[in-house]
C-alpha cells in the first residue's frame, strides 16, 4: 500500500505542481489571445444571458436542455467541497497571495471553458433520442482513425474512474463527516440516504438531473453567499486587511504579517493556480458534457454562458471563502483544508458554524455527485454501450455508500491523479480545435452585429 501511495504521490506532484499548471494556463492564454479576450468582450452578454434565463421552473428545449439548465448542471459539478477546502488549502500552503493567482488562472480559464463548450455544442450527437456531447466527440472530430479512438478512450476511462467512482466517494465522505460532526448522525445512515436520493435522480436521466440542479444550485449558492457576507460584515476591518494581504502576498509573500513561513512567489502562484483550476474545472473536460445538452441557436451562445460558471465558482464563491478565512484571522491556527474553513465559520457563527458548513457541504457535495455521475454516464455509453449504463449507476451508488464510512486519503490522491490524466487528452484535442473555435466565433460575431 505504501508503494502505491508513493507512486500516486509522485504522479500527482508532477501533474499538478508542474505539467498541468503550464498546460492549463498555457491553453487559457492561447484561447484568450486567439479569441481576442472573449472573457472581457462577452462578459456583459454572459451576465445578461445568465439572469435573463434564470428560472427555478425552466422547461427543456426542443433539442436538449435550456441554456440555464445546462449551466446549473455544469455548476453543480464545479461547485463542490473544493470551494470550501480548495481556498483554505491554497491559503495554508501558498499564503494569501495564492488567491490572486487563483483569480489569474480563472481569468484565462474562462476562455478555455468557452472553447470547451463551443466544441461540445459543435460536435454533439443525438444518441437514441438523447443529445450527448463532450471531449470524446470533439477528440474524434479533430483526430480521425486509431489515434482519435485511443485518445477518446483514454479520456473516458480516466473520467469514469476520477469522477464517477473515486470522486463521488470523497464527496459522500465529506457529507458523512460534516453531518457526524454537526449532528452526531452515523455516517453510514447518511451515506445510504444520499445514495437513495441520488439513485432516484439518476433514474430520470439528464432531464431529471437538470430539473434538480436548476432548483438546488441557485439556492445553495445564495445560502452560502449570504452566510459569507454576514461573517464579513462582522469583521469589516479584517476584510480590508484580507484584500491588501492578497495583493501584497502575490508578489511579496514574506511582507504579509502572519503569513505562512517559507512561502515564496512561486509557491503562492503554484497553489493558487492548482487549486483554482481544480475547483472551476476549466480545461479538465468535465463540464462540456453538460454544455453540449443546451438547446441554443449557436454553439457560441453556450460558450458565453459557460464562462459565467467559472466566474461564479472562482470569483464569487471561492473568493468569499478566502475572504472569510483571512478576515477572521484563523490562518495561524496550523489547520488546513476544510478544518481551516470550519474554524473561520466557527469564529463568526460560534457553534452554529458546524451546522452551517454541514448544510453547505450537503448541497455542494450532493450536486457534485449528481453532475459527476452524468459526466461518467456519457462516457460509459460511448465506451461500452447503453447496456452498461445501469451497471455503472449501481456501482456509483455503492461507491457513494462506501465513501461515506471510510478514510479516503488514498482515494483522494487517486481521484486527483485520474483528474490530472483526463486533462491531457482533453487539452490535446481542445488545442487542436482552436482554429475551429476561432472560426465559429468569427461567424457568430458577424451574424450578431
Amino acid at each position: 500500500m505504501k508503494f502505491i501511495t508513493g507512486v500516486v504521490d509522485c504522479v500527482n506532484t508532477f501533474l499538478w505542481d508542474y505539467a498541468l499548471l503550464l498546460l492549463l494556463v498555457g491553453a487559457g492564454i492561447i484561447f484568450t489571445v486567439k479569441l481576442r479576450f472573449v472573457q472581457i468582450r462577452k462578459f456583459k452578454v454572459g451576465m445578461k444571458s445568465l439572469f435573463g434565463n434564470f428560472s427555478l421552473h425552466g422547461k427543456n428545449g426542443e433539442n436538449g436542455l435550456s441554456s440555464f439548465q445546462a449551466l446549473t448542471t455544469a455548476i453543480a459539478a464545479q461547485v463542490g467541497t473544493g470551494n470550501i477546502a480548495g481556498a483554505a488549502t491554497a491559503i495554508a500552503s501558498g499564503g494569501a497571495g495564492a488567491i490572486f493567482w487563483m483569480w489569474v488562472s480563472a481569468f484565462f480559464g474562462m476562455a478555455t471553458i468557452y472553447g470547451e463548450a463551443v466544441m461540445a455544442q459543435h460536435t454533439r450527437k443525438n444518441v437514441n433520442g438523447t443529445i450527448v456531447g463532450g471531449p470524446v466527440y470533439y477528440i474524434r472530430y479533430i483526430f480521425k482513425g486509431k489515434f482519435g479512438k485511443f485518445l477518446s478512450g483514454f479520456f473516458s476511462v480516466a473520467i469514469i474512474l476520477a469522477l464517477g467512482f473515486m470522486g463521488n466517494m470523497v464527496q459522500s465522505n465529506s457529507i458523512g463527516l460534516s453531518f457526524a460532526n454537526a449532528f452526531h448522525v452515523d455516517s453510514l445512515i447518511v451515506g445510504i440516504c444520499v445514495a437513495v436520493i441520488a439513485g432516484i435522480i439518476f433514474l430520470g436521466g439528464i432531464k431529471r438531473i437538470a430539473r434538480v440542479t436548476e432548483k438546488i444550485v441557485p439556492l445553495m449558492a445564495l445560502l452560502y453567499i449570504v452566510g459569507c457576507v454576514v461573517i464579513l460584515c462582522m469583521f469589516p476591518h479584517g476584510v480590508v486587511k484580507a484584500i491588501k494581504d492578497i495583493f501584497v502576498g502575490a508578489f511579496a509573500p514574506q511582507a504579509v504579517a502572519g503569513g505562512v513561513l517559507g512561502v515564496t512567489v512561486q509557491k503562492a502562484m503554484r497553489y493558487g493556480v492548482a487549486r483554482g483550476l481544480f475547483s472551476n474545472e476549466a480545461g479538465m473536460g468535465s463540464t462540456p458534457h453538460a454544455h453540449a445538452t443546451a438547446d441554443v441557436k449557436h454553439p457560441c451562445d453556450q460558450g458565453i454562458i459557460a464562462m459565467m460558471g467559472v466566474f461564479i465558482d472562482t470569483f464569487v464563491i471561492l473568493t468569499l471563502t478566502a475572504l472569510v478565512i483571512l478576515s477572521t484571522d484563523v490562518t495561524g491556527s496550523g489547520l488546513t483544508g476544510s478544518e481551516l474553513a470550519q474554524s473561520a465559520f466557527d469564529a463568526g457563527f460560534g457553534s452554529f458554524g458546524k451546522i452551517f458548513i454541514a448544510i453547505c457541504m450537503l448541497f455542494f457535495a450532493f450536486t457534485t455527485i449528481v453532475g459527476w455521475y452524468y459526466f461518467g454516464e456519457v462516457n460509459v455509453r460511448s465506451l461500452i454501450g447503453e447496456k452498461a449504463v445501469k451497471i455503472y449507476g449501481v456501482l456509483v451508488l455503492g461507491f457513494v455508500v462506501l465513501g461515506s464510512v471510510m478514510k479516503v486519503e488514498l482515494v483522494w490522491e487517486l481521484s486527483d491523479m485520474f483528474n490530472g490524466l483526463m486533462v491531457l487528452p482533453n487539452l490535446i484535442g481542445l488545442l487542436a480545435c482552436v482554429g475551429v473555435v476561432g472560426k465559429l466565433t468569427k461567424e457568430y460575431e458577424i451574424n450578431n452585429k
